[in-house]
């Protein structure tokens, strides 16, 4: 397992990590639902930063930029959910900046950064779709006293295909984290060679 080394964690790597988390954060706000997903789904490209950290400073760096990205939102804009909506959006980014940096930072070549994207959305698609599932949607209900039932509603309003709490899984968590991976991932690809010069620096 990779983990940042403690020649890497110096005042200039702390310095990238925090400008990339609040570009993170500052990019979290402009947040909207996808049409067949639930409102409490929110798109945005937040984790394009967290990648773009991983890929020039390692896994872990991308894994800070989340942390920090979603502790600023908390403190600054506060949480609707609890804090359950930041740890779900912490978990999922993580895990797609650590998959991708680990695979890219072992041989940085373009293949190997498209290899990690992918390996990394279909990654944090299972994992957040399980997690999802048996952990945090349920959590969530019971922290705020909402039947799986009105959740479940939530998503039927926008897609037929969710009938159940499985349907609802699988209809618009799934196919949202791949859209969401997608175009993170896209984005990604089209600055991580104009901004790499400056973080390597």
């Amino acid at each position: 397992m990779y983990t940042l080394k403690k020649e890497n964690f110096n005042t200039k790597t702390m310095v990238k990590v925090s400008v990339l988390s609040v570009i993170a954060f500052i990019l979290m706000l402009f947040e909207f639902p996808l049409w067949f997903a639930p409102p409490f789904l929110k798109f945005d490209i937040s984790d394009v930063p967290s990648l773009i950290g991983a890929f020039a400073m390692g896994p872990m760096a991308g894994v800070l930029v989340q942390l920090v990205k979603n502790l600023l939102n908390v403190l600054i804009e506060g949480s609707a959910t609890g804090g359950v909506g930041e740890l779900a959006n912490f978990i999922v980014g993580s895990i797609f900046a650590y998959t991708a940096g680990l695979i890219y930072y072992k041989e940085k070549t373009f293949r190997n950064a498209i290899i990690g994207l992918i390996v990394g959305i279909l990654t944090m698609t299972v994992s957040i779709s399980i997690i999802n599932y048996y952990i945090m949607i349920p959590f969530y209900a019971k922290l705020f006293g909402l039947p799986i039932d009105k959740i479940v509603a939530m998503g039927t309003a926008v897609n037929r295909y969710v009938i159940d709490f499985k349907s609802l899984i699988l209809y618009a968590v799934v196919p949202f984290n791949l859209f969401k991976g997608i175009i993170v991932s896209l984005v990604t690809i089209l600055l991580y060679k104009r901004v790499s010069p400056i973080l390597h620096r």
